[in-house]
């Protein structure tokens, strides 16, 4: 008789080994969940521990010492002063404020232009080229932009305007610009991608040219991830230190012009936070500031996201 112990007996062990292969696909993918949430919750929980430290803070000079109108209405930061300690940031916001918004008027063409170009009109390897560029822009440390807002752009400005110092609302809002722009181009680029490939077609059959398809058509497509791009490239502005600590002067002032110098709140806790007493009203004051650059700059990115998850759901 033949022997069939042996045909079933190697049955039963590709049998087990497919089993044996399966369970161990599920465990691996599941490994693989576990991980990937984690990364995933670890963002959200980064981000809450963060807010729950600054506010520990900051809370004993919001509960003791915080007074809304001199801390939000007075242009006078004077922590350290001998007769009365005074801590309002009007003069830090405005200083903020006026470099975010010259960044803007820097950025939003530069980046908006290389994006339609990019997007629209560059092909092959020049767009391919131009990306990388861009991204190898947004690589440039601050502080390397810093040494070139102190360097260049000082004697720059001195010469041009004729102006005792170059360290200004000018130089920083240039460079913050200048820092902004890649992020916003990326942003922007991608969202003019993202608009569909009939509303081209639909607009070439109607006879319209490269810039009535651009600006009559595809713009308007992409209008809500262009505003998303722009906020977050005020968020960035907004939230940079080392490279608007080096290039405004420093200096607490509500500024008249472009040309005076100014500091911005992320410089002052920058500057100060390393020279004062911890857990002192100076120290705690300071950690007050960044609550309040947290909520803003959570608040911009926020709206930014929402921007960009409408249009991508229209």
């Amino acid at each position: 008789m033949a022997d069939v112990t042996r045909p079933l007996s190697l049955a039963a062990h590709r049998d087990a080994d497919e089993i044996d292969r399966r369970n161990l696909d599920w465990y691996i993918d599941k490994a693989v969940q576990v991980l990937v949430f984690i990364g995933g919750i670890s963002a959200i929980v980064f981000v809450i521990g963060i807010f729950v430290f600054v506010t520990a803070e900051g809370l004993g000079f919001l509960v003791d010492a915080f007074d809304f109108g001199e801390f939000f209405g007075s242009p006078r930061w004077k922590p350290t002063s001998e007769y009365r300690t005074t801590y309002g940031i009007l003069a830090l916001i405005a200083g903020t404020a006026s470099v975010t918004g010259l960044a803007m008027l820097v950025a939003i063409p530069f980046s908006l232009g290389a994006a339609i170009y990019i997007a629209e009109f560059a092909t092959g390897k020049t767009r391919e080229t131009l990306k990388v560029l861009v991204e190898l822009l947004a690589a440039v440390p601050s502080v390397v932009w810093g040494f070139i807002g102190l360097v260049i752009m000082n004697p720059l400005i001195i010469e041009t305007f004729d102006v005792p110092v170059g360290l200004s609302v000018l130089n920083a809002g240039i460079i913050l610009g200048l820092m902004a722009a890649p992020i916003m181009t990326s942003i922007a680029e991608d969202s003019l991608k993202a608009v569909p490939d009939r509303y081209r077609e639909a607009a070439e059959a109607m006879g319209a040219t490269r810039c009535q398809l651009v600006f009559k058509v595809v713009l308007p497509a992409a209008k809500n991830g262009l505003l998303g791009a722009v906020l977050l490239g005020v968020g960035r502005g907004f939230g940079e230190t080392m490279a608007v600590l080096m290039a405004s002067g420093h200096s607490i002032n509500l500024p008249d012009s472009i040309f005076d110098s100014v500091r911005a709140l992320t410089a002052t806790i920058a500057a100060e936070l390393g020279e004062t007493a911890v857990g002192s009203d100076h120290y705690q004051a300071l950690f007050t500031i960044g609550i309040f650059l947290f909520v803003i700059t959570f608040v911009i990115n926020l709206t930014a996201d929402l921007i960009v998850r409408g249009i991508r759901k229209g």
